[in-house]
């Protein structure tokens, strides 16, 4: 990858130069050592110009049609003059590493849109599906001019409620119809919610979207009182419902505002991202150490044929990574 100054960065970033943006997420994406201090002095710079956007997670069950209903909201976002990224974070092939669903083929109106980028991302085996560089990727589309973005996860499980850990809001699709409906969407992700949406509540399936309404609000009362999400419903491929739905995101967003909500919270991410920057750094530092890297398949081999306990080899990877104590 060949490396532009700080400055094209910077300013091409500024000016909503796609071309360059690209390159810059790319510059943040990278793992090469050399490329770090770099996207660090890119992102430092124009941290002063972040913030400004609202911050949409979206997840949802198997078949709910993400992309479907992300290319609709998408549509009706810069319709209202809205500028609309949307970091799609798909699952990593086992063998490249690289994105296997390429979500600009699933959203093909809004990937024409002058006013919307989209940027799929390998999710790289990350916790959740959130791919680590996401963050960062988000700060630079703020910076560039988007005044929305949309982080879509790979699907939903207990870990993808990290996602809630960097945006404003979380979004949660859901289907009717599907069998037992609380039985497709776990705990973890009904505790973080702020919006379910039965998707596709057309034709047929309008009766059954209402109902898994009703059966949903009456669920969530139980679990989360006084603090229920909204449930609504939807239906991507007709484009109904969808602006009382984003009407519902723009009044909570603005509530938490005027309440500092948004603001405490945002500072609280930055903590958080903080420490799991720390937490990434010394599990690549573990990884890469050689007297570690000598150690591990020995230990992996007694553990499997019982000749030693976990516990006893995970201590003697840890006396291997961290410096002994001077007598």
């Amino acid at each position: 990858m060949k490396l532009l100054p700080a400055d094209t960065y910077v300013e091409g970033v500024r000016a909503g130069d796609r071309a360059v943006l690209a390159r810059a997420i790319t510059l943040v994406e990278s793992e090469h050592p050399r490329h770090a201090a770099l996207a660090q002095e890119v992102l430092t710079r124009l941290l002063p110009h972040t913030g400004r956007g609202q911050r949409v997670g979206i997840s949802g069950v198997p078949g709910v049609g993400k992309s479907t209903f992300i290319d609709a909201l998408g549509m009706h976002l810069v319709h209202g003059e809205h500028k609309v990224a949307v970091l799609a974070i798909d699952p990593s092939s086992s063998i490249s590493g690289g994105s296997i669903l390429g979500d600009k083929t699933r959203m093909a109106r809004l990937s024409r849109e002058a006013n919307a980028y989209i940027r799929p991302s390998p999710s790289s085996g990350t916790l959740g599906g959130v791919a680590r560089k996401t963050r960062e990727t988000l700060l630079l589309c703020e910076a560039a001019g988007f005044d929305v973005v949309l982080v879509e996860t790979v699907g939903v499980g207990q870990s993808e409620t990290v996602v809630s850990e960097l945006v404003d809001f979380y979004l949660v699709l859901m289907l009717a119809g599907a069998g037992d409906e609380l039985q497709g969407i776990k705990r973890g992700i009904l505790e973080v919610a702020d919006l379910l949406a039965i998707n596709k509540a057309d034709g047929d399936n309008a009766q059954r979207a209402e109902r898994a309404r009703a059966e949903y609000r009456a669920a969530l009362h139980l679990m989360r009182p006084g603090a229920e999400p909204v449930v609504t419903t939807c239906s991507a491929l007709e484009g109904t419902g969808i602006a009382k739905l984003w009407a519902a995101v723009e009044s909570q967003l603005a509530q938490r505002a005027a309440s500092g909500e948004l603001t405490r919270r945002r500072k609280a991410q930055q903590v958080g991202w903080m420490w799991a920057m720390v937490h990434d750094g010394l599990r690549a530092a573990l990884h890469a150490h050689p007297e570690v890297s000598a150690l591990v398949p020995v230990l992996e081999r007694d553990v499997r044929e019982g000749q030693v306990t976990p516990t006893s080899a995970a201590l003697r990877v840890l006396e291997a990574f961290l410096p002994r104590s001077p007598a």
